[in-house]
Formats: C-alpha cells, sequence, structure tokens
C-alpha cells in the first residue's frame, strides 16, 4: 500500500470508531507498505484514558512482531499525534509519523492539547497539577540494581 492508501485507513478507522462510540482518531503501523497493525480511540468505550488510537496500534504492532522496537516501521494517524502519542511513538522508535489533521483540528472540536504542549517545558513545581518527590532515596535502589544488571534489555 502507498501513503495515500495508508492514510486513508487510517481515517477510515477514525470515522468506525466515531460510530461504535470512541473518539474520532485512527491509526496504522506499516512496515514497506504492509499493515503490520491498525486502531482506533477506545477511550470512552475501555475507560481507559490512554487507549488512544496511536497507542493501541503501537501496542499492538509490538506484540505482532514481538519486539518494543518498532523501527523500520511508520504511523498513519487521522490526526497530529498527542503529546503522550507522541512520546510512545518515539519511544517505539517508529521511523516516519504521517497524520491528517492537526493539533488545532482537534482543538476545535474539544480535544485540546495545548495544555499539555505548555506544561511540558515546565519545571515540575511550575506545572498546574502539583508534582511532589518523594522518597528518591529509597527508589534509587532499583535504579542502581538496573544499572549494575549486565542481562538486561535496554531500550
Amino acid at each position: 500500500m502507498n501513503n495515500e492508501e495508508l492514510m486513508r485507513r487510517a481515517i477510515a478507522l477514525s470515522e468506525a470508531s466515531v460510530l461504535k462510540g470512541g473518539g474520532p482518531f485512527g491509526a496504522v503501523v506499516a512496515k514497506n507498505g504492509e499493515i503490520i497493525a491498525e486502531a482506533s480511540n477506545s477511550v470512552t468505550i475501555d475507560h481507559d484514558p490512554t487507549a488512544h488510537a496511536e497507542v493501541n496500534a503501537i501496542r499492538q504492532a509490538a506484540r505482532e512482531l514481538g519486539t518494543f522496537d518498532l523501527s523500520g516501521c511508520d504511523i498513519y494517524t487521522s490526526c497530529e499525534p498527542c503529546p503522550m502519542c507522541l512520546g510512545a511513538i518515539y519511544w517505539a522508535h517508529l521511523d516516519t509519523i504521517y497524520y491528517a489533521n492537526n493539533r488545532k483540528d482537534a482543538a476545535r472540536i474539544g480535544f485540546d492539547d495545548d495544555l499539555i504542549y505548555r506544561e511540558m517545558p515546565l519545571q515540575p513545581a511550575q506545572r498546574q497539577r502539583r508534582m511532589l518527590q518523594l522518597l528518591p532515596e529509597e527508589a534509587r535502589k532499583a535504579f542502581d540494581m538496573w544499572e549494575q544488571n549486565e542481562e538486561k534489555t535496554a531500550y
């Protein structure tokens, strides 16, 4: 499939999602023009605020390929990814992000990610949600264990 066909599939998933009670978002993960995984937004259906189309598609692709590293794959989304999805895309090492609607289009219909985009560069104490560090000395043990583990799988 070419880029336009893969994007049309993501768009079709977004429309189908609206019809079944989900959010208006769809995503396709593809490798060399072949669909590896596809998903729509299921936040309201699954009662899961992280069940965005991109995250759902990434989870499926990782299971399908048996790896957390999706290098060599691209993602096609019906809308510019929100900060959470963008983070997931980077963690998954997807090569290229293709999107249709942009975040201003999403804001126009009530999906305004600008607050999160504005909060990201702020220091924790300056953010609207309280962030308080607690027990860092105790938590450091797991980091030390990870650092010393010679059999770890880095990601």
